[in-house]
């Protein structure tokens, strides 16, 4: 009789578990299918809208002179119309943002934004320079001075400050979103697209550790592993460190499961072994990046990086994020292992090996030694990403953010050729 009710109640566990996950991928193919709409829809807008001004062009000329110059001050004003819409439709074409500049511009969903020159995917290249030899295009013209993330130039007490030798970005560089920050000096060293709102996709767990570490006093205390912490991350389609349902693991092991493998299912572990829930977790998040100095252009809906159209921030925003982080003993500890060793438990007797895939990679180019910390990230919307930190030979520290690249072999290429200039 017992072993029936339990069989009975397996049963009923199992089909929850299946009515959520379709629910959530329900969920997920709505936004999609929202996101593809607007894709076709608003550059469509525009064109109906040359449509209207060519139209009223095959009119002919007026009668008077006055009805001449009456005329032409209404095509000028049709086309300015016509030049925003066109600059809004490119904004809604894919890349990681919900933002713009100045008219310009990993598994598992993880925003909507404009990239220069570019569709935003995660094909583009940007707007790199033909025939520059090196990362550098040359400095702006900013002199203490900052961008906020709609383009427009601002001053302010900030963490990291614009100077006139700031440079751009270029050359080389595919990812469409970078910034490099000397942290010494608290100056950015080097930018493109650095204060424009992308979507920051597993870097967020960048700061799920920031915010559980300075939640939890007890590295050992168990945790046991729910269907709920795993269905998220499958639902999503999202990468896992590998901890199965039911597992009793440490709050150490699901430290090193959020940011060497990328965990789904570890980060929402963490969330909800210290708030509860997930979204209780997020409002933590948010309340740390309001402490930092990020509310105004920076906004997190969960704990893992699955896309949304309102989790965002900016290169800079995810730079400061790994400062402070990094501030942080334990974090800077788990951000710069390169492999972790799980307790051994009942599913996994000799423990798993957990791997950092950005530093056992970057650690073949040249500059490889120097670079000491790292988190990837990726969704399709806005290609691959990274924050990473480093330290040059003669002790200058560094942050260096991009988004936005082909790929992951790519992102690392151009994190290694932007240290590559300063060390």
């Amino acid at each position: 009789m017992k072993e029936q009710l339990e069989e009975n109640l397996d049963i009923e566990r199992d089909v929850r578990r299946e009515q959520r996950i379709r629910a959530m991928r329900r969920r997920k193919e709505q936004q999609d299918m929202v996101r593809r709409w607007l894709r076709i829809a608003i550059p469509a807008a525009g064109v109906f809208i040359i449509a209207i001004i060519l139209i009223v062009k095959a009119i002919g000329k007026p009668a008077s002179p006055e009805g001449e110059k009456l005329q032409q001050t209404e095509r000028n004003g049709a086309e300015n119309g016509t030049l925003e819409m066109a600059n809004i439709g490119n904004s809604g074409t894919g890349g990681e943002g919900i933002g713009s500049i100045a008219g310009n511009e990993e598994a598992g969903g993880e925003g909507i934004g404009s990239t220069p020159a570019g569709d935003g995917e995660a094909g583009g290249a940007g707007t790199d320079t033909p025939g520059a030899e090196n990362a550098y295009e040359g400095s702006t013209d900013a002199d203490e001075t900052t961008i906020d993330g709609t383009g427009e130039a601002k001053g302010g007490n900030e963490a990291f400050r614009e100077t006139g030798n700031t440079r751009r970005l270029g050359g080389n560089i595919v990812s469409n979103y970078a910034i490099l920050i000397d942290l010494d000096k608290g100056s950015i060293v080097a930018e493109k697209n650095g204060k424009v709102r992308m979507n920051p996709a597993s870097m967020t767990k960048v700061l799920t550790l920031l915010v559980a570490v300075e939640h939890i006093d007890n590295l050992e205390q168990p945790v046991t592993i729910t269907q709920e912490m795993t269905d998220y991350s499958f639902a999503n389609g999202c990468s896992s460190a590998g901890f199965e349902r039911d597992e009793t693991v440490t709050v150490q092991d699901l430290l090193y499961g959020t940011i060497l493998p990328s965990g789904a299912e570890a980060a929402v572990g963490l969330a909800i072994h210290v708030s509860g829930s997930q979204e209780a977790f997020v409002d933590l998040m948010n309340e740390k990046l309001e402490e930092l100095g990020l509310s105004e252009s920076a906004h997190f809906t969960n704990c893992v990086g699955v896309y949304d159209d309102d989790h965002y921030c900016t290169p800079y925003d995810m730079a400061v994020i790994m400062r402070a982080a990094l501030e942080n003993d334990l974090c800077r500890q788990v951000l710069s292992a390169k492999t972790y060793t799980t307790s051994e438990t009942e599913e996994h007797p000799e423990g798993m090996i957990l791997s950092n895939w950005f530093l056992r990679r970057i650690e073949d180019k040249d500059v490889g030694d120097n670079v000491k910390s790292g988190k990837t990230g990726y969704v399709e919307e806005s290609g691959s990403c990274a924050v990473s930190y480093g330290e040059s030979k003669d002790g200058k520290r560094y942050i260096c953010v991009t988004a936005d690249a082909q790929n992951q072999w790519r992102c690392i290429d151009d994190h290694a050729e932007i240290y590559r200039q300063v060390m």
